[in-house]
């Protein structure tokens, strides 16, 4: 035998036992009815439940954005509206998309133009049913003057972006988040303390395949979970609730990856501090669900109060909603969430790297 074919016989056993192992742990994975439960379906059964019945509440103020003069707006009540002038038309629809206002208005003349938020389609709604109110009111006011040549005002309501966004349009992205996360840190948390508890870690030390390559396998199965999760939520999205997908949708594939292995370095933080998979569970619950509540996975973020916000930046699931909502869901190209891929690749490293110096992989 040549020495060329020794050194490649070890390399040939490890890939075989990564292959397999990968295998291994795919079936039993899939064989674990509670992990397709809280992996699949249920974060499934929320997306389809919130997307039916899904509908935003709105406060007796409405939030108004102005482009220019808007005279109109001078016959308003003080509690009607909470305005707030912004540069030019591009600005106002680009804060209606992020939830921070119900609507923008640009009046030229007698033109009075309305834009509802994409985002809130009930509270756009209840903002444009008020402002086109307040033209009627102004019209029927210069009307009883009976005042020559006056003019009239004319309100005409322009959808943003094409359209109102529909709740699946912003549930979709956050619940399919929400839906990574629970996968990652469950999944992590749980099998680290039945391996802890096993002593699997250290039996593998007797056998073939080495530390490295189960846990290489043990990721590579989450990963593809993740990408099978992924396909299944944009498929229901798609087809039962009519989400119309983006051409730079595949670009989710690379994100949910990444926010994987930022939720897998959490999950591992959480099976090195428990000790029982009862208090992995309850660990990981306690991280996931306000962790989907301060990233705005059940409504936009815009809507929640200001501390809120502020606490949402270190959520690693802010910023994988909003990766994934910009590409699915707006189209925006890979470049335009840059920043949130750099937080999460730092996130995972810096959580990975915590994990791995404080790791002990034997029951404590």
């Amino acid at each position: 035998m040549s020495l060329t074919a020794v050194r490649e016989a070890p390399t040939q056993a490890k890939g075989k036992a990564y292959a397999a192992l990968v295998k291994a742990l795919g079936r039993g994975w899939l064989r674990d009815r509670s992990q397709v439960f809280f992996t699949l379906l249920l974060p499934l059964m929320f997306m389809v439940l919130l997307a039916s019945v899904f509908g935003s509440s709105a406060d007796s103020v409405s939030r108004v954005l102005t482009v220019g003069e808007v005279p109109v707006l001078d016959a308003a009540d003080a509690g009607d509206f909470d305005v707030t002038a912004v540069g030019d038309l591009d600005e106002a629809l680009a804060l209606l998309r992020e939830g921070e206002a119900d609507a923008a208005v640009v009046q030229d003349g007698d033109a009075v133009t309305i834009y509802p938020s994409p985002t809130s389609s009930t509270s756009g709604s209840i903002a444009t049913g008020k402002l086109s109110a307040l033209v009627d009111q102004v019209n029927v006011e210069v009307l009883s003057a009976a005042a020559p040549g006056s003019p009239v005002l004319d309100a005409e309501v322009e959808e943003a972006d094409g359209g109102a966004l529909r709740p699946i349009q912003y549930l979709a992205p956050g619940i399919l988040a929400w839906g990574i996360a629970i996968a990652g840190v469950f999944g992590a948390a749980g099998t680290i303390v039945d391996w802890k508890r096993d002593k699997l870690l250290r039996r593998l030390r007797l056998t073939p395949a080495s530390v490295k390559t189960f846990l290489g396998a043990k990721v590579s199965v989450n990963l593809l979970v993740a990408i099978g999760q992924t396909a299944v939520f944009l498929a229901v999205a798609a087809l039962v609730f009519g989400l119309e997908l983006s051409p730079w949708t595949w670009f989710a594939v690379p994100l949910v990856m990444l926010g994987t292995l930022a939720f897998l370095a959490i999950g591992v933080v959480i099976g090195g501090i428990a000790q029982t998979s009862p208090g992995a569970a309850g660990l990981s619950n306690l991280v996931t669900m306000p962790m989907a509540f301060v990233s705005g996975a059940f409504w936009p973020l815009a809507l929640s109060p200001t501390w809120v916000q502020w606490l949402s930046y270190l959520s690693p699931m802010r910023y994988l909603n909003e990766a994934l909502q910009s590409v699915v869901v707006y189209g925006a190209p890979p470049t335009a969430v840059l920043p949130q891929l750099g937080f999460l690749a730092a996130f995972a490293a810096i959580v990975a790297l915590i994990s791995w110096r404080t790791f002990k992989f034997d029951e404590l």
